[in-house]
């Protein structure tokens, strides 16, 4: 186990946190923390490393000490090139933010989707606005059995060709832009999934909205919601589900 000094062994199994601001998150502290109290030999080491450096940095995983990384929201579709192997919900929906290293190769899998999939559970969350079509939104519709989902997008010919890959029989399709007066108060969750930079023409929203994005990036739904007088809750802001579900996949 970790000593109390927290050194490092050579059979100490090290990962990494890789992020533009990796150092100013808190995932390292919170999953070392809880390799400490579980009296696992292992560390996980924020690495800042910039989107010109992150190919590098990533397919040299391979010869280094690292047994795997987490990776930040910011690059989870950028490393899917550079992966040797990965699950099939990587495949479908073009992002990965876990990296495991086997025998030289590194294999992508999912796991913020589905701890936000938990915490949306532990709302007792029903009815669901899905804001997008990135990867994100690829990944979350494949996880969402159970919940009523919505789908909302600035062009509606591109949100039928996302709802029609992923084979998403009679879907909710809504159009959301500039214009457009919206009200989103019927549901129980907002997810923003976009790369949308307002959300001026949202009038109403509900409870609960999530976006993924951590602390640095920016928000058009902290914006709206700080204009409406509603919640926001970021990645950074369910940083112990997230870790927790990262830490199980670790250990599997």
């Amino acid at each position: 186990m970790m000593n109390n000094a927290n050194e490092i062994s050579r059979q100490t199994k090290l990962y990494g946190y890789i992020g533009e601001h990796a150092g100013a998150s808190r995932f390292s502290a919170v999953i070392n923390k809880m390799f400490k109290e579980n009296a696992d030999d292992a560390m996980m080491i924020p690495m800042n490393i910039r989107a010109d450096d992150l190919y590098f940095t990533v397919s040299n995983m391979r010869q280094s000490h690292l047994n795997g990384a987490v990776i930040s929201s910011e690059y989870t579709q950028s490393v899917v090139e550079i992966l040797d192997e990965a699950s099939q919900l990587v495949k479908r929906s073009g992002m990965c933010d876990i990296i495991y290293k086997e025998d030289a190769k590194l294999r992508g899998d999912i796991f913020s989707v589905r701890a936000l999939n938990e915490h949306l559970k532990d709302l007792f969350a029903s009815k669901i606005a899905i804001i997008g079509i990135n990867p994100y939104a690829k990944a979350f519709s494949f996880l969402a059995c159970g919940f009523h989902v919505s789908y909302f997008h600035e062009n509606l010919e591109e949100l039928m060709a996302f709802t029609e890959e992923l084979e998403i029989q009679n879907a909710d399709l809504n159009r959301l832009a500039s214009g457009m007066s919206v009200d989103l108060s019927a549901f129980d969750v907002v997810l923003d999934f976009s790369e949308m930079m307002h959300f001026e023409m949202i009038e109403k929203l509900p409870k609960h909205n999530i976006d993924m994005k951590n602390e640095k990036q920016f928000s058009a739904l902290k914006q709206r919601a700080t204009e409406l007088g509603a919640s926001y809750t970021s990645a950074d802001m369910i940083i112990e589900k997230l870790c927790t579900t990262a830490y199980r996949a670790i250990k599997k």
